[in-house]
C-alpha cells in the first residue's frame, strides 16, 4: 500500500486559531506566550504560559455539548472541523465504518474535573455532575468527535505524554493499511492551564520561573532554563492515497515512517546518552525508507532543559553525523503542548513542505555547549524542502520520531 497522506489540518494554537492564521504568527515570530490571565499564577512559581485568548466555543460548539466537555475536547471538536472543511471531507457522504477517529491525550479534562473536585470537597457528591464521568476521561475528545459525526470506525486514544501525537498518526497510519478503514481524523490537544493542572507539572522541575517571554523557553541555548506549558493543538486528516484521489483531495503530504522507543531510564529524566531516541529516529527513517541524508529540515521536541537538550542534540548528531540537517523549534512562541505538541509540529512540517520555508525558532541565541546544531533563528529560512523528520518525547521515557514527505501531487 502507497503512503496515507494528510489531506486536511486544523489548528488551535497560542498564537493562532485556525491554520492559516497560526502559521503567518509562527512564520513572524509572533509569540503566544505570556503572563498566565484565567487565573492569578504568581504564588505558582511560573507564571508564563501559552494560552489560547482567540477561542469562543460557542463559535464551533452548541451550548449543551459545551457544558458537557472539558477545553480540550473543545479544541478537539474545533480543530476536527476545521481539518474536515479544510480537505473538502464530509462525513454523512462517506460509509459509517470506513472513518476512524484516534488521538492522543495526557492530561485529559482536568479543569472540569478540578471544578467538580472542588464541589466533593466543598458541597459534597450530590454536587458533582454526572458529566464529571466521562470528561475527564483520556477518550473524551475520540469519543466527541466521532458521535458527533457518527463515524463508526477503529476508534482509540494514545497516552504517551508529548510523544502521543505523533503515535497516534502512526497509529492511524496502521489503521488504514489494515483495511476496511479510509480516513481517520487523528492529532492532539491538550488543555492543561489550571491551578490543579499546573500543580501538577510543576512537580517535575522542569518548568522555567522567568517572568520574561523572551527569557522563557530557551532549547539548545546557554541560558535554558526549562519549558513553558501551553494548550492548543491540531487535528489532521488521514487518508489512503486512493481514497483521497478518489474524491479529488489535494494532500499536504505522506506519512512515511515511524520509530518509537523507551529509555529505561527514569521515571522523569530523559536518558542523557539519547541513544534511545536516536534509535527511534533511525527506526523512522528506515521504515519511511529515506538516508538521513535525504533528510531537508528537524522539527526537535526541543525540552528547553540543559540536560534534555543535550540528549537531542547528541541523537541528532549521532543519526546524522556531520550533516545534521537545520533544526527548528516553533513551539517556543506556543509552549510544550504535551499531546497537542507533535500533532501541530507535524502540521508545521507539512506546511513547511507546501511552502518551502522553514519556520523559526524564537528566545534562541547562544547555543549552549553540546547543542552545536543549525538551529533557524532571526525569522523563517526559505528552502527547498521534500522530507522532514519530526521529533518528540514524553515524561517517563518516550521516544519517538515521524517522517512526513511532500506528496507527488500536492498542495
Amino acid at each position: 500500500m502507497l503512503d496515507p497522506v494528510v489531506t486536511g489540518v486544523g489548528v488551535v494554537a497560542p498564537n493562532g486559531v485556525g491554520t492559516e492564521a497560526w502559521w503567518e504568527a509562527t512564520l513572524a515570530s509572533r509569540s503566544g506566550i505570556r503572563r498566565i490571565e484565567r487565573f492569578e499564577p504568581e504564588r505558582y512559581g511560573t507564571t508564563l504560559a501559552g494560552e489560547v485568548d482567540a477561542f469562543e466555543p460557542t463559535e464551533h460548539i452548541e451550548q449543551r455539548l459545551i457544558v458537557q466537555t472539558d477545553r480540550w475536547t473543545w479544541f478537539g471538536l474545533a480543530a476536527a472541523e476545521m481539518a474536515m472543511a479544510d480537505a473538502g471531507f464530509e462525513p454523512s457522504t462517506e460509509p459509517d465504518y470506513r472513518t476512524s477517529v484516534i488521538t492522543a491525550s495526557s492530561s485529559g479534562g482536568n479543569e472540569f474535573g478540578q471544578r467538580e473536585i472542588g464541589n466533593l470537597w466543598g458541597k459534597g457528591p450530590g454536587f458533582v455532575g454526572a458529566y464529571q464521568s466521562i470528561a475527564w476521561f483520556y477518550a473524551a475528545t475520540t469519543g466527541q468527535i466521532s458521535i458527533r459525526h457518527k463515524l463508526k470506525g477503529t476508534c482509540g486514544v494514545v497516552v504517551a505524554e508529548g510523544a502521543g501525537g505523533l503515535e497516534a498518526l502512526w497509529q492511524s497510519r496502521r489503521t488504514i493499511a489494515r483495511g476496511g478503514v479510509d480516513t481517520v481524523i487523528s492529532g492532539g490537544t491538550e488543555a492543561p492551564i489550571g491551578p490543579y493542572a499546573l500543580t501538577c507539572q510543576l512537580q517535575t522541575g522542569m518548568l522555567s520561573t522567568a517572568d520574561d517571554p523572551a527569557e522563557a523557553y530557551r532549547p539548545f541555548d546557554a541560558r535554558a532554563n526549562g519549558y513553558v506549558p501551553g494548550e492548543g493543538g491540531a487535528i489532521l486528516l488521514v487518508e489512503s492515497r486512493e481514497h483521497a484521489a478518489s474524491r479529488g483531495a489535494s494532500p499536504y503530504g505522506e506519512i512515511a515512517g515511524y520509530g518509537a522507543t523507551q529509555d529505561a531510564h527514569h521515571w522523569l529524566e530523559p536518558a542523557p546518552d539519547g541513544k534511545q531516541l536516536a534509535r527511534a529516529m533511525r527506526l523512522a527513517l528506515e521504515r519511511a525508507r529515506v538516508a538521513p541524508g535525504d533528510v531537508d529540515v528537524v522539527f526537535a521536541d526541543a525540552a528547553g532543559t540543559p540536560a534534555g537538550d543535550r540528549a537531542e542534540a547528541a541523537a541528532l548528531q549521532s543519526v546524522f553525523e556531520e550533516e545534521v540537517p537545520p533544526v527548528t523549534a516553533p513551539k517556543t512562541m506556543v509552549g510544550r503542548l504535551y499531546a497537542g505538541g507533535a500533532a501541530l509540529d507535524t502540521t508545521a512540517a507539512l506546511l513547511a513542505l507546501r511552502d518551502g520555508v522553514i519556520p523559526p525558532t524564537v528566545n534562541v541565541d547562544s547555543l549552549a555547549d553540546g547543542c552545536e546544531l543549525d538551529v533557524v533563528v532571526g525569522g523563517p529560512r526559505e528552502a527547498p524542502l521534500a522530507t522532514a523528520l519530526v521529533v518528540a518525547r514524553g515524561l517517563g521515557g518516550f521516544n519517538s520520531a515521524l517522517v512526513v514527505r511532500k506528496a507527488s501531487s500536492g498542495r
